[in-house]
């Protein structure tokens, strides 16, 4: 059974720094399409950061400089780190994953999902 456990969210003030972490289990990740999401109260979710289907890191606007996303295939997990942090980044961070189709930061329809980690940003 595939199994997305994200982990890494907490609370820092505004210009701080967070890692997070997507634990990938029952599939080897790389074969997969996987893309950081996130999710504010009030607002859609949005795609923040994945690889491409070329292996080319893509980024949303809103963070582009400022996360970088990268992956240890050992470990299967995929990884966000975010600096620069801004109030407007506090969100419910999520990673999803899906077998087959296009991958780019745009997409959003997924076949698996984790359960999030929460990320609160204070001015």
């Amino acid at each position: 059974q595939v199994q997305l456990v994200e982990s890494g969210g907490g609370s820092v003030q505004a210009g701080g720094s967070l890692r997070l972490s997507c634990a990938a289990s029952g599939y080897t990740y790389r074969t997969y399409c996987m893309v950081w999401f996130r999710q504010a109260p009030g607002k859609e979710r949005e795609g923040v950061a994945t690889f491409n289907n070329d292996g080319r890191s893509m980024y949303a606007d809103s963070v582009k400089g400022r996360f970088t996303i990268s992956k240890d295939s050992a470990k299967n997990t995929l990884y966000l780190q975010m600096n620069g942090l801004k109030p407007e980044d506090t969100a419910m961070y999520y990673c999803a994953a899906d077998p087959v189709g296009l991958c780019w930061v745009g997409r959003t329809a997924f076949k698996y999902w984790g359960q999030g980690t929460q990320v609160t940003v204070s001015s």
